[in-house]
Formats: structure tokens, sequence, C-alpha cells
């Protein structure tokens, strides 16, 4: 069942997509050589408790009963990993690394997701491109994030405009809604149909997620449970909004 959010809960949600975006911007200001993961998921939940939330993603359950619960407040993934890396203060960020910071924050009941992909100093033209059509996908497919459009519309302009480009998209994840939970109906992929799933009303809350990777399609899990790697060993990119479905454009609410 999809969730149609009221005007108070779009304004709750949306200063829970307030802090997100300062957690990112703190992030972003810290990623340099020599600077660990552990180190930039300490920020965040600096940055997420001084603005009253809490980290969402830190304790949430594994996707299976032999899977222990996330340890961090963010997912913080290098060059090929592509999604829920675990912070460690083992992974020291070097330059030209590329990494995928994922970020949830919980606040007043509600919450806000985001995932943006940094450039460790200075990085190769095909990573600085495979950012750019990363995020150019994710703005292609909220072309479509209008009422009375389905959510096939989204995942098919996603999809087709990163292989357009010679890159793959992730098949086995996707985008989903967002509001009370980290995760509500719809599940939104990143490939598909034009024309197919639920059609889009004013309310409605999702965050859209292109994860792309420079290579082929193929994935795989590591030991933990929880870091997905690609399988060739190139490097991959994510870039991830919450946004408000309205009556005219969509709102993207972890912009400021």
């Amino acid at each position: 069942m999809i969730d149609i959010k009221s005007k108070r809960e779009i304004e709750l949600m949306k200063e829970a997509c307030r802090v997100t975006v300062l957690v990112h911007k703190a992030i972003e200001e810290a990623i340099k050589p020599g600077v660990s993961t552990l180190e930039l998921d300490k920020i965040a939940e600096k940055v997420i408790r001084e603005n009253g939330g809490i980290p969402a993603q830190k304790g949430y359950p594994g996707p299976d009963k032999y899977t222990p619960a996330f340890p961090a407040s963010i997912c913080a993934s290098v060059n090929d990993e592509v999604i829920h890396g675990i912070p460690s203060n083992r992974v020291i960020l070097k330059e030209g690394d590329v990494v995928s910071i994922d970020l949830v924050v919980y606040k007043n009941g509600y919450n806000g997701d985001a995932a943006r992909t940094y450039i460790v100093g200075k990085g190769s033209k095909d990573d600085e491109r495979l950012l750019d059509v990363t995020k150019k996908a994710f703005f292609e497919g909220i072309k479509f994030a209008k009422q009375g459009f389905r959510i096939g519309d989204i995942s098919h302009a996603i999809g087709e405009f990163v292989e357009k480009n010679g890159y793959s998209v992730v098949k086995e994840f996707q985008g989903h809604g967002i509001g009370k939970s980290m995760h509500e109906d719809p599940g939104i992929p990143n490939y598909g149909k034009a024309g197919k799933g639920p059609r889009l009303q004013a309310g409605m809350t999702l965050a859209i997620e292109p994860m792309v990777i420079a290579g082929n399609e193929n994935i795989l899990e590591l030991d933990d449970g929880w870091t997905i790697v690609t399988q060739d060993g190139s490097k991959s990119a994510h870039y991830e909004n919450t946004i408000l479905i309205t009556e005219k454009e969509p709102e993207v609410l972890t912009l400021l």
C-alpha cells in the first residue's frame, strides 16, 4: 500500500531531509586523502544528533537472520563497492578514489534519504563522467515524476539514459517509497518498461536512486552480508534524493 502524505507529514519530512543535506555537506568538506571512512561516519553521526535526528541506518536489521544489524550511521562504498559499504578505520581514502555515501536521517517520526558519490582529490576523466551520468540519470528519471505518470516511466527513463551512455544499472536493488519507514511501497527499479507500475499521485514521497556501474551489471555480496561490489572490479556511482510528487513539478526535498 502506497502512503499519501498529508501537508503536516510533508513538513516533517522536509525537516528530516534538511538535516540529511547538512550531513552530506559536512562529509563533502571532510573527504580528502588520508581520511578513513570511519571518520566520515563519526562526522555524520555528530551532525545528525546535533540537529535532533537519529541515524536511521545504524542498527538497521540485516537482510537475513545470519547478518548482523548495520553497525554504522552511513554506508560508505569505495571504488568497486556499489552500495552498503561498512565504514572502517582500515579503509583510508586515497587520491582518485570514488566514494559513495548513502545516509538516512530519522527525525520527528519521518525519514530523509540521499546518496552522493565523491571523487577524493583529483580524479580521472572517466570517473568524472561516471559521476556525471549517474547524477543526470536521476534528473532524467524525475522528468516523469509527476501526477498521472507511472513508476515505470521513471524507471525506463533512468535505465535508457544510463545504457545510452555506455554504462550498466544495478538491477537487484532499487529506489523506494519513504516516510515513517525508511523503505515503503512502491519499489522503483532503475530499468523497466514505460507505462507500467503504480500511477503517481500528489503526496507520494519517493527515494529515487540510480546505481550505475562502469562495467557490466553483475554484482557480488561480500562475506559481511552487506557490501555489494561489482563482479568485474569496475567502479560504480550512486546518486539519490528524496522527492515529493505534487500536482505540478516534483519537489526534490534533499536539495537546498
